[in-house]
């Protein structure tokens, strides 16, 4: 696999790990108790923190994309593995 191909694959998984991180750790204000600023949602996060979310995403995705590169050399996992429909029926009439 080139490395162009893997350099892809990990953005892409990093951008779906830094959506999936985040929910995690995020408090309202009214479960951490500080006070709301009129006219804010009652969903607004009162500790985001940007960075924290891009370490972990950073982790999540390289971890990812090394099983993915390793299964995809080794052979672990292939298509017809994960088939779970079965071989599709033949369209010629014999």
């Amino acid at each position: 696999m080139q490395w162009t191909s893997i350099l892809a694959i990990y953005l892409l998984m990093w951008i779906a790990c830094a959506f999936l991180m985040l929910p995690f750790g995020i408090r309202t204000h009214e479960e951490v108790g500080e006070e709301k600023i009129p006219g804010q949602a009652d969903s607004a996060p009162a500790n985001f923190r940007p960075g924290r979310v891009v370490v972990r995403a950073t982790v999540l995705a390289a971890a990812v994309t090394a099983l993915y590169v390793v299964n995809y050399d080794q052979g672990w996992i292939e298509a017809e593995d994960i088939n779970i429909f079965g071989d599709p029926p033949s369209l010629r009439e014999d």
